[in-house]
């Protein structure tokens, strides 16, 4: 038996392993390779790794992690989990049983790709969801933001601090005369009428096509898709989740446990703010916790 099992094996998994391996516990990851990041081409503000491929970082990841002797990364899907004496036991697709006295998800979310042709081919390419890890890289250029949500009408400002040119795409939702007054102050177009498509060449946006035919050229178009953690093993243990604003996400204490004791959650799929940085961290206090946890 493993003192801890991590099912999920990008920047908050892995960064829960490294604080466990460091205290001589031993570790196994179970990671499908299939990370939320892995459509961008570079993750932006993360300190000493800005501009860098997430692929190149987590190979780093796990070297640092693989260096320490009671470690071990296996890539495997897990599908079930269940309590047992001691701690659990957690089955991958193969039926391969793996137990660990604690458990920490670290799985992340799955983003929902919106219906409508070419959304998918784009994202991650030049449809993207934030101005904080994109902006800089698309400032002063042709920005659409296509509304999902009232939060929308506040990313459509945020949006604005990196360029003068800002559609707001309301794909057919009604959009309040307080709201268009405040949306016309600063500036940024309004487009009514539901998308039928957005045309691009291989993954490159060129427009935004409307169901009357009309196109309003873009280079880049903000979008916030709803999403879901990647895994159901919450599911199968039970544990409590939280309704976010773009989905669901798995509940967890200050001290990053769950509602059930001896399973931690770090990362997207335990937080109401995707970000690589908070991924870290959490994940590193997750690991923390953890081990702290089966003291004495």
């Amino acid at each position: 038996m493993d003192h801890v099992l991590v099912i999920g094996g990008s920047f908050a998994g892995l960064s829960a392993a490294l604080q466990l391996v460091r205290t001589g516990r031993r570790v196994t990851v179970l990671d499908t390779k299939l990370p939320r990041n892995r459509f961008a081409h570079a993750a932006q503000g993360l300190l000493g790794f800005d501009g860098v491929s997430p692929w190149d970082i987590r190979r780093q990841g796990e070297a640092n992690v693989l260096a320490y002797p009671t470690a071990s990364i296996v890539k495997a899907r897990a599908v079930s989990a269940r309590v047992i004496d001691g701690g659990f036991a957690v089955t991958d697709e193969a039926g391969t049983e793996r137990q660990a006295q604690r458990l920490i998800l670290a799985y992340g979310q799955t983003d929902v790709m919106v219906d409508i042709p070419g959304f998918a081919e784009c994202w991650g390419n030049t449809v993207v969801p934030c101005p904080y890890c994109h902006g800089y890289e698309v400032a002063n250029q042709r920005l659409g933001l296509l509304y999902s949500s009232a939060m929308s009408l506040h990313g459509a400002n945020l949006i604005r601090d990196w360029s003068e040119r800002i559609t707001l795409f309301t794909d057919g939702n009604d959009i309040p005369d307080e709201e268009r007054h405040k949306l016309a102050a600063r500036g940024i177009a309004l487009v009514e009428g539901k998308v039928a498509e957005l045309a691009h060449t291989t993954g490159k946006i060129a427009a935004v096509v409307l169901t009357d035919g009309a196109r309003v050229e873009l280079d880049t178009l903000f979008a916030h898709t709803r999403s879901a953690p990647s895994s159901n093993l919450h599911e199968t243990l039970g544990l409590e989740t939280v309704d976010g604003p773009m989905g669901p996400y798995i509940k967890i204490t200050e001290k990053y446990e769950t509602s059930l004791a001896g399973v931690y959650a770090a990362g997207d799929s335990a937080s109401l703010m995707p970000n690589l940085n908070l991924a870290l961290a959490s994940g590193a206090m997750a690991g923390v916790m953890c081990h702290q946890s089966m003291l004495g």
